[in-house]
C-alpha cells in the first residue's frame, strides 16, 4: 500500500480495537476449555458423573468430526459465538439504553444461551449448575493473540505514543478481566455498557472518541471484522483491518470492495499489531 493510501491515519492520536476475534482468540480459549471440562467429566465416577445417556451422546458427538477434523467442542464454541453475535445485534438496533434501566450485559446473554445450547445438543445433564456458571466465565480467560501484547506495548510506546483502548460489546467486568488475565495495558477501556449501546450502533464509536476528547477522524478503529469497520467509517473514524483466522463473515465481493475505503489493511501472513505498530511507525518516519 503506497504512503499516500496511509495518509488518512498520519493526523490519528489514538487506536480503538475491537476484543473478541481481533485482540483474543476466544476460539481456542473457549474450544479449550470445553475440552478440559468434558474430559475432566468423562473420568468422574462420583455422584456428579455423566448419566450412561449423556455418556452415550458425547461419545457419539466425539465421532462426528467435521470433514476438516474439527472436534465437536469447537462447533460448539462457533455456535456459542453465534448466539452472543444475534443477541449484540440485536441489542444495537435499540441504540442507547436507557441509563435509569438495567442493561442488558454479555454475561447474562452467554450464561442463557450457554444453557439453551446444552439443551439443543443434548447434554443438558452433562454439568451441575455451579458448572455451567462456572464454564460461561470462560469469556473472562480468553489468551490475546500473540502479537497482541508486543504489538500494543509498541504502539504506546515512543515514537508513537498513541493511545490505546477496547471498543468492546463485552461488559465493564469482561473487558477489564481480559485485560487484566492476558495482561494487554489497555490505557482505556470502553465497552458495551459503559457506552449503554451495543456495536455496531454509532453511539459506540462516536461516544469512544468523545470519551477521549478526540475528534472521530482522530480515532482508527481496528478489528478483525468488516462489518465493525464499515459502521466506524460511516461516523467518521479511520479504518484498520487485522486478518484474523476464522473472523471475517464478509464474502469475497464485498472484502473486495472494502480494499477501496479501509485506511490500512494488516493480512493474516503479517503479525497482526506488531505489524500495524510498523506500518505507522514508517509512515511517521
Amino acid at each position: 500500500m503506497s504512503p499516500s493510501a496511509l495518509s488518512p491515519l498520519i493526523s490519528i492520536k489514538a487506536l480503538a480495537f475491537d476484543v473478541f476475534g481481533t485482540t483474543v482468540d476466544w476460539r481456542t480459549s473457549v474450544t479449550d476449555e470445553l475440552e478440559l471440562r468434558v474430559h475432566r467429566k468423562l473420568r468422574t465416577r462420583d455422584r456428579g458423573a455423566p448419566s450412561a445417556a449423556v455418556r452415550a451422546r458425547l461419545e457419539h458427538l466425539g465421532a462426528d468430526h467435521a470433514p476438516d477434523g474439527e472436534p465437536w467442542t469447537a462447533r460448539f464454541a462457533d455456535a456459542w459465538r453465534a448466539a452472543y453475535w444475534r443477541f449484540v445485534r440485536s441489542q444495537a438496533r435499540a441504540g442507547v439504553h436507557d441509563a435509569a434501566a438495567a442493561f442488558p450485559t454479555t454475561e447474562a446473554h452467554l450464561r442463557a444461551s450457554l444453557e439453551r445450547l446444552l439443551d439443543e445438543w443434548q447434554l443438558a445433564g452433562l454439568f451441575a449448575d455451579a458448572e455451567r456458571a462456572s464454564l460461561s466465565m470462560v469469556w473472562h480467560r480468553l489468551a490475546p493473540w500473540p502479537d497482541t501484547v508486543p504489538g500494543l506495548a509498541r504502539l504506546a510506546a515512543p515514537p508513537l505514543r498513541l493511545q490505546t483502548a477496547t471498543l468492546s460489546n463485552g461488559s465493564t467486568g469482561l473487558v477489564r478481566d481480559l485485560n487484566d488475565f492476558g495482561e494487554l495495558g489497555f490505557q482505556h477501556l470502553f465497552c458495551a455498557e459503559s457506552l449503554r449501546a451495543y456495536k455496531p450502533a454509532p453511539e459506540t464509536y462516536l461516544g469512544a472518541a468523545a470519551a477521549l476528547g478526540l475528534q472521530p477522524r482522530e480515532v482508527a478503529m481496528v478489528a478483525a471484522h468488516m462489518a465493525d469497520l464499515e459502521a466506524a467509517r460511516d461516523v467518521g473514524l479511520r479504518t484498520v483491518y487485522v486478518e484474523r483466522r476464522g473472523e471475517e463473515q464478509w464474502d469475497a465481493d464485498k472484502l473486495a470492495e472494502a480494499r477501496t475505503w479501509v485506511d490500512l489493511w494488516i493480512s493474516e501472513d503479517e503479525d497482526g499489531f506488531v505489524a500495524l505498530a510498523e506500518r505507522l511507525e514508517e509512515l511517521r518516519a
